[in-house]
């Protein structure tokens, strides 16, 4: 073999290697075990049962017809499963993001063009998360905290429930859009109108629900309510008692359709698409990341982003709203023995042999028992156990998850409630990192190396050295705090110590405090030592002529041993500390 075809077939390998990266299935099925088949299978067919109510539901939630909940499911999964970075992640319609996309929709409902409009800001919502993994975005998703997610979460739920309190009683509100508060209030007024029979099919498919979850967690409570709904309605011809149904699902695979692209409507959808999107990233990311502590799998936040958007923009294009990945789907894919990517892809299919072969009995599908599936995915979209938690770890958590969830249910535009909440926790973010951490370190007086560490105001009379030790991340938001707690000593010593081994970045503002404190010090007779400073550190003090000021011969860089550098700072100061009580 000859250098050029040596170079060849590095060239190749480094392509596959490439594609590889972008598309694991290659991967996947490069490594698959005739073994696995039978877990995938499994697992797949659960997945796809559990789906079929779950998806129908979702659609009503993003008030649109619900087989476009089926294609979504079948359209999302299969691409997520392709190109994502999770093997277990499912993704499709979920309740936050349906919920989401009501809100954006709300106001061309009724319109011509409205599926055209949806079908956009699908696409829309899949181009940002792919621009966001192109841009390795990943660890920005950290900035949407965990209480945000809870709060959004739960107030998503109540008012999911209370917007299906009308098709669970069996009452129709007329056309046109209204908010949860409108249709509400209509709701009540119209308790008297009270379809029974719709009532009734609505508790009893809640009733199934519970009692399938109390004798097993793996069985597809919603589908067996919705069967036995379709069973009495046919039986009894509940559709002639006034019990609104869902009517005709066309038999068919969801098909290609293009929709309107141009500038004005992007403007338009964009504001509502931004929060969908990063919600949904944020949904994928905490369950992938969730079901890999388990699987052990590792996860790549910015190819998961990626595979995401390539679901979103991709299913755009066959009449799909915005999904994500799905906590309940995704757990019952794991936990039903899934091995890798290869059972959400034959889930995918499931999906649609099911669509494409028992849609006929679709069409006697109560709202009423679609609703009471919703009021129990409502009800556990309240995660009381977490809000217990959260509102026990600290202040700033708890304030952030209620000032998210009153917003969720009280604002008109879900959108704001997520802004709101990522605000609220990036200001208290803020206003808890505005204090430095200063602290004195005692050397031991039993002649070891040992320090102890002592507040502020432990110091109350003159001493020779004065050991200052700070920490974290000096930056504007805490130079204030710096400069006051520096304030404090600056008379207490004849030299001082600054170690700075723990401190991570310092900025322009921090370093102004800093120089402050230096020339204080000097003017009035006294010397700074520096312990501790890492090499990029020590650039910018030399930068800003800090450095200079101290005395190269004053500064000591951070050692591997613990207090290496401060012992050695030590005994430079009392050596400083030596020169000037001889220079008395």
């Amino acid at each position: 073999m000859n250098g050029k075809d040596v170079a060849e077939g590095g060239h190749t390998n480094s392509a596959i290697n490439r594609i590889t990266k972008y598309v694991p299935l290659i991967e996947t099925v490069k490594t698959y075990r005739k073994e696995y088949v039978k877990s995938d299978l499994v697992a797949a067919f659960t997945v796809a049962v559990i789906a079929i109510p779950q998806s129908m539901a979702y659609a009503i939630i993003a008030g649109v017809d619900p087989v476009y909940g089926l294609y979504t499911a079948i359209v999302s999964t299969l691409v997520s499963s392709v190109f994502g970075s999770s093997e277990h992640l499912i993704a499709g319609p979920t309740n936050a993001i349906s919920l989401l996309v009501a809100g954006s929709m709300r106001n061309y409902v009724g319109t011509e063009n409205f599926y055209g409009m949806l079908f956009l800001l699908t696409f829309i919502v899949g181009a940002i998360q792919i621009l966001f993994g192109i841009m390795r975005l990943g660890k920005a998703i950290n900035y949407v905290s965990h209480a945000v997610i809870v709060g959004f979460t739960a107030g998503a739920g109540v008012l999911i429930a209370l917007g299906q309190l009308n098709q669970l009683f069996g009452i129709s509100l007329g056309g046109g859009y209204m908010t949860i508060m409108e249709k509400l209030y209509k709701t009540i007024l119209s308790l008297p109108e009270t379809n029974g029979y719709a009532l009734g099919l609505g508790l009893m498919t809640i009733g199934v629900i519970i009692l399938c979850k109390k004798r097993s967690k793996n069985l597809p409570g919603a589908l067996f309510g919705i069967i036995i709904s379709v069973v009495l309605v046919m039986l009894f011809s509940l559709g002639n008692h006034s019990v609104k149904l869902v009517g005709e699902i066309p038999a068919a695979l969801p098909s290609f359709k293009t929709f309107p692209l141009n500038r004005t409507l992007i403007g338009q959808l964009f504001s509502g698409a931004l929060p969908i999107a990063i919600i949904g990233l944020v949904e994928a990311i905490s369950i992938a990341k969730s079901i890999a502590s388990t699987s052990g799998q590792k996860i790549d936040a910015n190819r998961e982003f990626v595979g995401q958007g390539l679901s979103n923009a991709v299913s755009s294009f066959f009449q799909c709203f915005p999904g994500s990945g799905s906590f309940t789907r995704s757990a019952v894919n794991y936990f039903s023995g899934a091995k890798t990517r290869l059972s959400g892809i034959a889930a995918s299919i499931i999906f649609a042999v099911i669509l494409l072969f028992f849609s006929p009995y679709a069409k006697y599908i109560p709202s009423a028992s679609l609703a009471g599936v919703i009021m129990v995915i409502a009800y556990n979209m309240v995660n009381r156990r977490e809000m217990r938690k959260v509102s026990k770890s600290g202040r700033s958590d708890a304030i952030a998850m209620w000032v998210t969830f009153a917003a969720t249910v009280l604002m008109p535009d879900l959108d704001w409630a997520i802004y709101m909440g990522i605000g609220i926790s990036i200001f208290l973010y803020l206003k808890d990192t505005n204090t430095v951490p200063v602290k004195i370190l005692m050397p031991s007086q039993d002649g070891t190396s040992r320090f102890y560490e002592r507040e502020i105001g432990f110091i109350r009379e003159k001493t020779d050295v004065l050991i200052v030790q700070l920490e974290g991340n000096l930056y504007f938001g805490s130079a204030s705090d710096l400069e006051n707690k520096l304030q404090e000593i600056k008379d207490k010593a004849k030299v001082f110590i600054l170690r700075m081994k723990t401190v991570s970045t310092v900025d322009i503002t921090a370093l102004e405090a800093l120089q402050s404190f230096v020339a204080q010090v000097k003017k009035s007779g006294g010397s700074i030592v520096v312990s501790g400073l890492c090499k990029g550190l020590n650039r910018m003090l030399i930068n800003s002529d800090l450095a200079q000021e101290i005395g190269e011969e004053n500064i000591f860089f951070s050692e591997d041993e613990v207090f290496a550098s401060s012992s050695k700072a030590l005994l430079r100061a009392k050596e400083i500390a030596a020169q000037k009580e001889q220079q008395k």
